[in-house]
Formats: C-alpha cells, sequence, structure tokens
C-alpha cells in the first residue's frame, strides 16, 4: 500500500462502541482527599482572608506528612507541591511554625516554592517537570491561580479566556492522575447558588473538576465547605477555624446545625438598624450565602424572633 493508500487517522482518536466501553476496566479515580478533592483541577474559592491559605496550606501539610486532613479524614501520604506565589519564604516559616507547633516535625515531602512562570510561558512544563521528578505525587496547589493563568489573547471572548486558562493546567493534571487546587476569589455579590459566586466567567468553574466554595462569617470560628463537581458527591461541610494554630477541623453532623446560630446573630444585629429586608438583601449586606439566608430567616420567622410583611420582608417583633 503506498503512501497515498494509507488509511486517514480516525479523528475522533479512541472510539468505543457502548458494549465495549461498559466491558472495559478502568482503575478508579485517585483521591488526595477521600470526598473533598479527587484527581483533577479543583477551584477552591472564597472571599479574601477567609482562611483559603490556611486551607490549602494545611492539606498538604497533612498528604506529605501522612495525617488526618481537617483532623479526621484518613489519606494516603506522598509529595505535595505547593505554589504560594503570593507569600514570602519567611512568611511560609512563620505560617508553618504556628500550624505544625512543638510537637510536629515539618515533613520532607511538601515542595514550596514562591516563584512560577505564568502557564502559557512555561509555568505548565515546570510543575509536569516537579511530577515527572514525583511519580507517587498526591497534590499540586496554586495559590493564588489569578499568578500564573497568563494573558489571554485580544480575539479571545472572555468565557473562552477563561476556559482554556483552567484547561491549561487541567491537562497536566489529567496526564498525570494528580489532584490540582486553585486557590480562587469569589465576587463580591452573594448568590443563591455557591457555583455564581465564583470570580470570572462560567469558563472557570466549566473547565474545572470540581468547585469549591469556602464561606466564613467574619469573627466567626465556623464556616462551610460546598463542594461539587464530576467525580465528588455535591456535599457542604461544617468546618471550624482555629486561628490560634491555623488549623481548619471538620465538624461532625450537617453543616447548617453549626452556622445557624452564627447567621441568626448577624440577621438580628442588621435588622436590628436596617428593619424591612428580604433575605436577598440581608445576604447581599452581610456578604452571606442567599440560601442559608432565607431558610434561617424562615426558621427565625417560625420561631418567634422575626416578622415578617406580605412582599417577604423582614424585621424584628415591635
Amino acid at each position: 500500500m503506498n503512501e497515498q493508500q494509507q488509511p486517514a487517522a480516525d479523528p475522533f482518536g479512541h472510539v468505543w462502541t457502548a458494549d465495549q466501553l461498559m466491558a472495559a476496566e478502568f482503575p478508579p479515580p485517585k483521591w488526595a482527599v477521600p470526598g473533598v478533592l479527587c484527581e483533577g483541577v479543583s477551584i477552591l474559592a472564597g472571599p479574601p482572608k477567609v482562611g483559603k491559605s490556611w486551607l490549602s496550606l494545611g492539606l498538604g501539610l497533612s498528604i506529605a506528612s501522612g495525617a488526618a486532613a481537617f483532623g479526621s479524614i484518613h489519606i494516603d501520604a506522598g509529595p505535595v507541591l505547593y505554589l504560594a506565589l503570593e507569600d514570602t519564604a519567611r512568611r511560609l516559616q512563620t505560617r508553618m511554625t504556628r500550624m505544625l507547633g512543638d510537637d510536629q516535625a515539618a515533613p520532607h515531602g511538601l515542595t514550596l516554592v514562591t516563584q512560577c512562570p505564568p502557564l502559557p510561558e512555561g509555568g505548565d512544563r515546570a510543575i509536569a517537570g516537579w511530577l515527572h521528578r514525583n511519580a507517587n505525587a498526591r497534590l499540586v496547589v496554586i495559590d493564588v491561580f489569578a499568578k500564573v493563568r497568563g494573558h489571554s489573547s485580544g480575539n479571545q471572548q472572555q468565557y473562552e479566556a477563561d476556559y482554556e486558562a483552567v484547561g491549561r493546567i487541567k491537562r497536566v493534571a489529567d496526564h498525570f492522575g494528580i489532584a490540582v487546587v486553585l486557590v480562587h476569589h469569589v465576587r463580591k455579590a452573594a448568590a443563591e447558588d455557591f457555583l455564581a459566586t465564583v470570580s470570572g466567567t462560567n469558563g472557570i468553574a466549566g473547565a474545572a473538576d470540581a468547585v469549591l466554595v469556602l464561606e466564613r462569617g467574619r469573627n466567626n470560628a465556623d464556616g462551610v465547605l460546598h463542594v461539587t463537581g464530576r467525580d465528588v458527591e455535591e456535599s457542604d461541610y461544617a468546618l471550624s477555624f482555629d486561628p490560634s494554630r491555623g488549623a481548619w477541623t471538620m465538624l461532625e453532623g450537617p453543616a447548617i446545625e453549626h452556622v445557624v446560630a452564627d447567621t441568626r446573630a448577624e440577621i438580628l444585629r442588621y435588622l436590628r438598624t436596617n428593619p424591612c429586608k428580604t433575605p436577598k438583601e440581608i445576604a447581599d449586606a452581610l456578604t452571606a450565602n442567599a440560601d442559608n439566608v432565607r431558610r434561617t430567616c424562615s426558621r427565625m420567622y417560625e420561631s418567634g424572633q422575626l416578622t415578617r410583611d406580605n412582599n417577604g420582608r423582614y424585621f424584628l417583633p415591635s
């Protein structure tokens, strides 16, 4: 068969018939933190100073040392790459000193760097090179994603630019079967769907395999980690933050049971000086989850803590 008679390569790549696909055997997905962080790209979003860096560095320390994640979830130990792109070496040392305390040694398996080229300019190759040298790695954290995403071309729509920016590091994650966490920000406005709070277009969340949104009221110890994704069951986890150790721990029971008391107090304080507000207006003012606020206002009305008018606006009882 001469060159002109060679069959063309299949443009679809690997093709299965339905019966072939059902008969195929695939390895189970690899979890960095079972039930929370699976292989692939996960967005970890939250407001500034809510504790995203403490959470992601804490997970890095736990996985690198083989300690329980969030104080209670058993994990498989392995090397971790942490790109702390908004920190200095001195600040990282101070932070880890507080987190490790006097009784824990710093794990050799955690690699920390404070500089990385943008992904389109070699950052993805640098991360891939580290993964080549650490074949049993469990986690890569990029804190923050904005530092390495690079600039979009002038003729790209913003959705396409966001999707491609996440897609570049996703190709690395998929090739190595590694969990990659992109620390990101949320919009200032609250939204009923936590996915809608992720900063940027829907291309950010759409290209990622999972989205985690961390919420914590200012000066509150308890928070909620909202999780959803392709391989992750959608869940809300109640967390508690210990500022003396910089540690996030997971609380038992439904998340709403832990945050409702703090939410009620914030709602009462707000309505005392700002009466007759809808749950959406209250959530926007408190930068809180609108769905939690709506449920909480309804429960407070049923228990007599609040009254409401025919337009659904709440205020304190006379």
